[in-house]
């Protein structure tokens, strides 16, 4: 049998024999064709360094954005929310609200420009300004201050979460793609956190719930809660920053028609690996050479510029980016999906995650225990069951006939077994405050593995190329969705078990939508 050229290999995305094959996600067609014969070049080359000590260290800085934002300063509204209004007198639900437009306008800025200007600064940049504008929170002297310093903060979490999955995922093998799937468990180390501080300073250091008047020299506690989570946040900045070299993105970067520079960075993580990558420029360039229809070859100058063009074009702020995700109807479906289930769960989760203390605390109230201690402990106990979650969701993902589409369904309550949904819809039966902890207890763990694999499994269906702008999308789903959860509790009555009915008849619903998703990333890698 004749040996096959490289051409040949790179053109069916086969990788050489001391390179483990890992069948790419999407079929021909459905991207740039130029792009995609790269990508599967670039994907043999990151497969045959394997999942060594630069993936590990990023598995660890990129889980400091979710472990610093994604948990614990979205939980910041509801964990400062009894306190803060006991002191500074406003309508609870605008604080949240406050907090949702600047993660609103964060998932559109740093989502979408992350594909513009790469990755690399909006990776440092997002966990910076979360950092920062949580230590001037806790100096607020009144709502307005409070609310406007946790809208900037909002700024820079709600692009954390397309950036740094984002980033994650364009450097791991495709056969440890599920390690995005148990990078959850920084939310829930994130969740036990914030409780492990606020327990303590907010039980210690408050007015009481019941008081009549409170005074900021009374009520220090949630400042000092703001104080100890943004410091914290720097800190694990400067590691992000100054410890780890991040490099930009080879996918980022060839999407640009940089390919030396693509090439450079693979040589340096395999380099700081201890291995050797036998990835070349000339690689790269004759699988898009090959890929390349004849009236593009006939278009093309001396300099070769319309070649570049053909790579660089879909880099710069157009409507490209997002036209790239709705190419064929399979992606247009999938990505219509994912916009639909995220907003759909975004709406559930932060109506829900906003007021959780706050529920904790009345229903307390009603069962003759509404301390703040008792409110806080509770909040470690919920942080502590929701870290097994992650671990079960990264084996289920891999398991045959579930992969990612069956666990996102199942977790959400599609199915009897489903109990994100049916939990919150059991809360509503407590009758004492332990038998609302433990129904509390069975939603966090479940709602950890749904929003494992729902985290996980949207970057993946992304292009990289176009990941940024996917993940921003899905991101400016849930956080336009989010806006509306507060804005339905100014006119809901919070103090009942509304909010909880429509968070898990909407939670179950999605598990329906999951199902729908063409396309199931388990064995394939993304592109």
């Amino acid at each position: 049998m004749a040996e096959k050229t490289a051409s040949d290999l790179e053109r069916k995305g086969e990788l050489y024999a001391d390179r483990t094959t890992v069948e790419d996600l999407f079929e021909d067609g459905s991207v740039d064709p130029v792009y995609q014969a790269k990508a599967r070049v670039l994907n043999a080359a990151i497969q045959e360094i394997g999942m060594g000590k630069y993936q590990w260290w990023l598995f660890a800085v990129a889980g400091f954005g979710w472990f610093a934002t994604d948990f614990c300063w979205q939980l910041l509204g509801g964990l400062i929310l009894g306190p803060a209004v006991s002191e500074l007198h406003f309508n609870q639900p605008l604080l949240s609200l406050a907090q949702n437009i600047g993660l609103f306008v964060g998932a559109v800025f740093w989502g979408l420009g992350c594909d513009i200007w790469g990755r690399r600064w909006s990776f440092n940049i997002t966990l910076f300004l979360a950092g920062v504008f949580g230590l001037a929170a806790g100096g607020a002297p009144n709502f307005i201050t409070l609310a406007s310093l946790l809208a900037v903060l909002g700024l820079g979490v709600g692009g954390n979460l397309p950036v740094d999955s984002a980033v994650f995922l364009d450097f791991i093998p495709g056969s440890h793609q599920y390690l995005l799937t148990v990078m959850s468990i920084w939310w829930s180390i994130g969740q036990l956190v914030a409780a492990l501080f606020a327990w303590p300073l907010i039980s210690n250091f408050s007015c009481a719930p019941t008081a009549t008047t409170c005074t900021r020299a009374e009520n220090m506690g949630w400042r000092y809660l703001l104080f100890a989570l943004g410091g914290m946040t720097l800190f694990l900045w400067g590691i992000r920053f100054f410890v780890f070299p991040l490099e930009e993105s080879p996918r980022f970067l060839v999407g640009r028609g940089r390919d030396a520079e693509a090439v450079a960075v693979i040589q340096r993580i395999a380099a700081f690996n201890g291995r050797v990558s036998s990835l070349t420029v000339q690689e790269l360039q004759s699988a898009g050479e090959a890929m390349r229809s004849p009236d593009v070859h006939a278009d093309t100058d001396a300099s070769g510029e319309r070649k570049r063009k053909m790579l660089s074009e879909s880099s710069v702020f157009t409507m490209q980016h997002i036209k790239a995700l709705f190419e064929t109807p399979k992606l247009a479906w999938s990505t219509s999906l994912l916009i639909a289930l995220w907003g759909i769960i975004g709406l559930a989760s932060t109506l829900y995650n906003s007021f959780l203390p706050y529920l904790l605390a009345s229903r307390g109230a009603q069962f003759g225990d509404s301390s703040y201690y008792t409110t806080y402990r509770n909040q470690v106990i919920l942080g502590v069951i929701g870290v097994p979650g992650a671990f079960l969701a990264g084996w289920a993902v891999e398991q045959p006939y579930i992969g990612r589409k069956g666990t996102l369904a199942l977790s959400a309550g599609e199915y009897p077994i489903g109990l994100t949904g049916v939990f919150l819809f059991a809360s509503t039966t407590a009758r004492s405050s332990n038998a609302l902890l433990g129904w509390n207890c069975g939603y966090v763990f479940h709602s950890n593995i749904m929003y494992g694999v729902l985290y996980a499994i949207s970057p993946e269906l992304f292009p990289a190329k176009d990941r940024g702008t996917g993940n921003g999308l899905t991101a400016t789903a849930t956080r336009v969705f989010g806006i509306m959860a507060p804005v339905i509790a100014l006119y809901a009555n919070i103090q009942t078990a509304v909010p909880v009915y429509v968070s898990g008849a909407l939670i179950i619903g999605s598990g329906a939508l999951a199902l729908l998703l063409p396309y199931e990333p388990r064995g394939k890698a993304s592109i």
